[in-house]
């Protein structure tokens, strides 16, 4: 039998198929991602620089600059400000950005103020108080945020002298007084504003005392309680004045604080009627003496006064300085005393009797108003009192001094006593 082979058909077309789609894939692929000439796709020679197993990064962008906003600074006082008041605040301060330096200095003597500036270094404040009647020039340069630099300057004057006011103290600082010493103010412009000034004295006493102010003129002022201070106690002054406007434009140019000290109680009992003195120390009769006191035509004054500061060891009286004229009924001329003790700015003293009436002692008043006593007397009187201690005269028809005519303040009840 016959041996039959298969026909096999050759494959051609199947190769020519296979070689059709990978050419129609080429093209497909070249249709989806087609490549410019040069490009990084087609250019062999577009190769990366970074070694084998790293990767290249894109070149970061600059930052861009922003401008930095100006710094400014406020000035106080202001340039060109006149009557600045020397408790006001100097002050600079600024705003985006810190302060540099800061300079402030009298313009003529060039001193220069002290001043601190703030953790931030955004203000800064002068430390050293501003003085009456003084040019300032405040200098500060500031740093801006980008630290660029600029400069203000404020020139400045303060309260001038034609509107300072001051005051005189009595009795002064650490002095010792007796009993019935009022404090006294005298101030040197009118006060208008008389509750402000009082409100800013302090007056406290060791004792707890308290008192009144009365003002007798504009530029007058005391002080004293309903009853004498108490011996051997202690006052406090505490005046917080410094800048206030006291009226019309005058600024206080102080604040004071001080004690004055109250030593014993001595009085002295002058009996006009008896011719007589007797003093007392703390209540306790210490010396009786014989006296002279006011003629019917001079009386002396009656009621309370105060013994002042002024002591004259010798004086001279003249009747010219109380109105006597040559040939007035009573003119004396002029005459020469000792152991002089003023009692009142008119002229009373207590005096060293002259020798023509030394012999009228606790006989008969001959005086012009003073009280004459004895040289024992008189120097024990001058040794012995002093501003403060105290003089009740009785047994004389005159009225009582004026309460400004030395110290009588004591001769108004203390509810009429407080007035402004």
């Amino acid at each position: 039998m016959a041996q039959l082979r298969e026909t096999r058909t050759p494959r051609r077309g199947w190769r020519v198929a296979l070689v059709s789609l990978v050419a129609f894939g080429i093209a497909a692929g070249s249709a989806g991602c087609t490549m410019e000439p040069g490009s990084a796709g087609t250019d062999p020679s577009a190769t990366s620089s970074a070694s084998p197993g790293s990767s290249a990064s894109p070149e970061e962008p600059p930052t861009p600059t922003v401008a930095a906003i100006p710094a400014t600074v406020a000035l106080s006082p202001e340039t060109g400000a006149t009557f600045v008041n020397p408790v006001s605040d100097v002050i600079a301060e600024v705003t985006n950005g810190t302060v540099h330096h800061a300079v402030l200095k009298e313009t003529a003597t060039g001193a220069v103020s002290e001043g601190e500036l703030d953790p931030d270094s955004k203000k800064w404040t002068a430390t050293t108080p501003l003085k009456f009647d003084t040019a300032y020039t405040f200098d500060v340069t500031v740093t801006d945020t980008a630290g660029a630099k600029s400069t203000e300057v404020s020139t400045f004057n303060t309260v001038p002298a034609s509107h300072v006011a001051d005051a005189a103290l009595y009795p002064g600082a650490d002095s010792t007084v007796g009993v019935a010493q009022p404090l006294e103010f005298n101030f040197s412009e009118p006060v208008v504003n008389k509750e402000a000034v009082e409100n800013a004295i302090k007056i406290t006493t060791s004792t707890g005392q308290v008192g009144a102010f009365r003002w007798y003129t504009d530029q007058l002022v005391r002080y004293r309680a309903a009853e004498y201070w108490p011996a051997n106690s202690q006052i406090n002054v505490d005046m917080q004045l410094l800048g206030m406007d006291i009226g019309n434009g005058m600024i206080a140019n102080f604040n004071k604080n001080y004690n004055v000290n109250i030593g014993n109680k001595v009085v002295m009992e002058a009996d006009a009627a008896n011719m007589s003195v007797s003093i007392l120390i703390n209540d306790q009769v210490a010396q009786t003496f014989p006296a002279t006191l006011g003629d019917a035509d001079f009386p002396s004054a009656s009621g309370t006064m105060v013994l002042t500061a002024d002591k004259q060891r010798y004086a001279t009286f003249k009747a010219a300085s109380i109105g006597l004229k040559p040939g007035d009924p009573g003119d004396y001329g002029s005459v020469d005393v000792e152991y002089a003790t003023r009692l009142s700015n008119s002229g009373i003293f207590i005096h060293q009797a002259t020798e023509s009436a030394m012999p009228y002692l606790g006989v008969a008043n001959l005086s012009h108003g003073c009280i004459g006593l004895s040289a024992e007397g008189a120097g024990w009187v001058f040794e012995n009192m002093g501003p403060g201690d105290i003089v009740n005269t009785v047994g004389t028809p005159n009225e009582t001094i004026a309460p400004t005519d030395g110290f009588g303040d004591w001769n108004i009840p203390f509810d009429q006593y407080a007035s402004r």
